[in-house]
């Protein structure tokens, strides 16, 4: 059985280190990545988090693609609804044009932060906001030529499309506009919510999961720390995945949201040997037929990082080559 994985990264600060230590450790990873065959590269975007460096994987994906020969750079994903589609389609061609043949152009709709950053992006009020679609629909106008207003410049190679979601409205937009959902799975991972995204699929989706290898299972967990995740549900709007019960109420009164729900839930993270989580990719390849994953390492110890996906790397690579 053969598969294939990408990574993604979002630039995390190791304790109280300076941001360029983060930048310069997602560099490192990258050039591991590729050097141990890895399909692609992605980094996150994030706002107004000082855990996180990765607020402009724009730029990001620029540096790491002047740092590396051959692996793929991409978003994981591009917040759409904070940009003009337009200024997105020249950067994402502008990028493919600079490096042919390697560069991923992933968008999602979820905010990346907190509303007082998303108005701080947008410099709109939400009610002026156009819809998701509508800026989905032209993006993938400008990125295929067929809009009467051209984005420039045309690189020979384009680059691949992903759409970032977990719902199955989320499979039929990807469906409608030509794009390859990336299954959030390490954000909700549930098996019958993956069969019905995979069944409403136009094309194989990737799969994106979270997973730390280490010596042992008890090793891994103890590398995984708290895990918690709070999922805030407001009526008429998309939920949302905060870090703690605070940064959800706090989401909740920035929006002046009188009527809201917050879920604690516990994602799943795949924890154990490079042979346990090879073994669960394995039978979701076989299962379900995904041929691609991407990985969510969600460690920020640097040196447990690159054992970690050292580890998945030299795992699955032995096993093919059985």
């Amino acid at each position: 059985m053969s598969y294939r994985i990408g990574l993604l990264d979002k630039s995390p600060l190791d304790g109280n280190e300076p941001a360029e230590q983060a930048l310069d450790r997602t560099v490192h990873l990258a050039q591991t990545a590729e050097k141990l065959g890895y399909s692609r590269f992605w980094v996150a975007e994030h706002h107004n988090n000082p855990g996180v460096a990765g607020s402009a994987p724009e730029v990001l994906i620029g540096h790491l693609l002047a740092r590396t020969s051959t692996i793929r750079i991409g978003s994981g994903g591009i917040m759409l609804n904070h940009y003009s589609p337009y200024k997105v389609a020249e950067v994402a061609r502008l990028l493919a044009t600079l490096a042919p043949g390697r560069v991923d152009l992933g968008v999602g709709k979820a905010p990346g932060g907190l509303p007082e950053a998303a108005r701080a992006l947008r410099q709109v009020d939400d009610a002026l906001l156009a819809p998701f679609e509508r800026k989905l629909a032209d993006l993938s106008a400008y990125l295929s030529g067929t809009a009467s207003l051209r984005a420039f410049p045309i690189p020979a190679t384009a680059p691949q499309r992903f759409m970032l979601g977990a719902s199955v409205e989320s499979a039929e937009l990807a469906n409608r506009y030509g794009w390859t959902l990336v299954h959030a799975g390490h954000i909700d991972g549930d098996e019958a919510q993956l069969e019905a995204v995979i069944a409403a699929s136009d094309r194989k989706p990737v799969l994106a999961l979270a997973a730390i290898a280490a010596e042992s299972a008890e090793a891994a967990r103890a590398l995984a720390g708290d895990l918690t995740r709070w999922r805030l549900h407001i009526p008429g709007r998309q939920s949302v995945n905060l870090g703690s019960e605070a940064a959800a109420e706090r989401y909740a009164a920035e929006i002046g949201a009188a009527e809201y729900r917050i879920e604690r839930k516990t994602p799943r993270v795949l924890l154990g040997t490079a042979h346990d989580i090879h073994a669960h990719l394995q039978d979701l390849h076989r299962r379900h037929g995904i041929d691609e994953f991407i990985i969510d390492c969600p460690v920020s110890q640097s040196g447990a990082r690159i054992a970690s996906i050292t580890q998945i790397a030299a795992h699955v690579r032995e096993t093919h080559d059985a």
